[in-house]
């Protein structure tokens, strides 16, 4: 706790910029993570210091600075994005549950000036489990604000399908743990044709997580994924002056 708080008050933690990709390759949004980068050893990913900060609560602290960095960057970002273009934020459940939150996201956004059409915020299906009336109402809110919403790890829980029939869901990112699997295992391929079908139905975009392999991203342009985000496109990367810089092929 006293550590990831001086790592914060000096500077330690950033933000960094993954690029989401079309079936053509084109760069059509971002996902913003933060890192802890203290110059003496390899950056510590959110895994590893989110749930410290949860615990002490620290949390919102990070959570509105992250937004905050998020927000300027789509401001210096805009002369050059494609209307599509949105970039996303992961939210945890403390974030997404605290009685203030939708007034903080609308002071963030009216503090910078970024356009809310802009901002794609990331919910699991943890996040929402407790109480579905209370998190649309919440998601409802937000969205009147013009900011959109995606279900992370969409797969892994136990009750999907009654999240995308009741709560305002513009986009599901397949979890990455089928999309590592799917060429070999027939059980993970029905999954992820599972999943596409569903949402095209109701008019959900689908973001495919953890592509790694030009074989992996051909399948998944074949079964009809909209996005697509991974190793093949490009890691995690202090942001440009222009987003399409993001785009880094190996």
């Amino acid at each position: 706790d006293a550590r990831l708080r001086a790592a914060f008050d000096e500077g330690e933690l950033h933000v960094r910029y993954q690029p989401q990709v079309d079936a053509r390759g084109r760069v059509v949004g971002a996902e913003a993570l933060m890192r802890w980068i203290d110059g003496t050893c390899d950056p510590v990913g959110p895994a590893e210091f989110i749930a410290i900060a949860e615990e002490s609560g620290l949390i919102h602290l990070l959570g509105d600075w992250c937004l905050e960095a998020v927000c300027e960057r789509l401001v210096a970002w805009e002369p050059h994005l494609g209307s599509a273009f949105r970039c996303s934020v992961n939210l945890s459940a403390a974030e997404f549950l605290h009685p203030d939150f939708v007034e903080r996201v609308g002071d963030v956004i009216e503090r910078t000036g970024a356009a809310p059409h802009r901002l794609r915020l990331e919910i699991t299906e943890d996040t929402v489990l407790t109480d579905l009336e209370f998190a649309a109402e919440r998601m409802n809110a937000l969205r009147a604000l013009g900011v959109e919403f995606s279900l992370d790890d969409f797969g892994t829980g136990y009750a999907s399908l009654t999240y995308l029939r009741r709560l305002p869901v513009a986009e599901v990112k397949i979890d990455q743990s089928y999309v590592a699997r799917f060429l070999e295992d027939p059980a993970d391929a029905a999954i992820v044709r599972a999943i596409v079908d569903l949402c095209r139905s109701l008019d959900i975009r689908v973001v495919a997580e953890g592509v790694e392999t030009r074989a992996q991203f051909d399948r998944l342009v074949e079964e009809g994924c909209d996005a697509f985000q991974g190793y093949l496109f490009g890691r995690a990367s202090v942001p440009p002056a222009d987003p399409r810089s993001l785009l880094e092929r190996p």
